[in-house]
């Protein structure tokens, strides 16, 4: 397992993070959706921060927080959690307002997916949870 950590570590949690977000929609919407556990765009926690956290740590755990591919990495993870708050949360807002556009003007144009970006607070808790991951990784 030494040899591929820095690839199953971020893939295992990746997917622990998409069921707790599947879980977490669960009890608050009361209503399975199974295609959630696919679809990683918007929610509590963040799926991209997670994972991107998750090989960032696990370098600086491994590695050490002083290399270049350590800086690089947290680099990354700056800008993936930055598009997630930023570039897609704007780009769910524009979706949500041509969804009602196209509704109000009973146009046959197929529904734009409205949830793709994510508020600081589950970018935060993708962050942690990844950091957690990569802890839990770098002492097995």
């Amino acid at each position: 397992m030494e040899k591929y950590i820095f690839l199953i570590c971020p893939f295992v949690s990746l997917i622990l993070c998409q069921l707790i977000k599947f879980f977490i929609e669960l009890i608050m919407s009361k209503k399975v959706n199974i295609i959630r556990l696919f679809n990683g765009n918007g929610g509590m926690p963040s799926t991209h921060t997670t994972f991107i956290s998750s090989i960032t740590m696990l370098i600086g755990f491994k590695l050490g927080f002083d290399t270049p591919i350590f800086a690089v990495a947290l680099i990354m993870s700056f800008i993936v959690a930055y598009d997630g708050m930023g570039v897609r949360m704007e780009s769910g807002k524009q979706a949500n307002a041509i969804n009602l556009l196209v509704e109000n003007q009973k146009l046959n144009i197929v529904k734009l997916k409205e949830k793709l970006g994510h508020k600081p607070l589950e970018v935060i808790v993708g962050y942690i949870f990844g950091t957690v991951m990569a802890y839990i990784f770098s002492i097995i």
